[in-house]
């Protein structure tokens, strides 16, 4: 099965400053980062749950790297024919954890 998205992906600069951030911290979930945004790209809005979820309240959706068994997720949202994700971090879960 091959799909194709119209839809480009675009990272704010501050998520870029936290994708390399996180490259430093966890090699092996940056890498597990870079494969969900790339699979966005590919899967656009079409991208299912888990890899991709809306968060409650609000129109941000959550990109969710090894189908949310990362702790680390990608913010974004649709801006006509763009997804911009605007920010890189930890899951809410692991930040009431500490």
């Amino acid at each position: 099965m091959c799909y194709k998205s119209d839809v480009k992906v675009e990272l704010d600069p501050g998520a870029e400053d936290e994708l390399r951030t996180l490259r430093r911290r966890s090699p092996s979930e940056f890498v597990a980062m870079q494969r969900a945004i790339l699979k966005l790209g590919e899967l656009g809005p079409e991208l299912p749950y888990p890899h991709s979820s809306q968060v409650q309240g609000t129109r941000l959706r959550e990109l969710r790297p090894r189908a949310g068994r990362s702790p680390w997720r990608a913010f974004y949202w649709r801006v006509g024919d763009v997804l911009r994700i605007g920010a890189i971090g930890p899951e809410a879960a692991q930040l009431t954890a500490h």
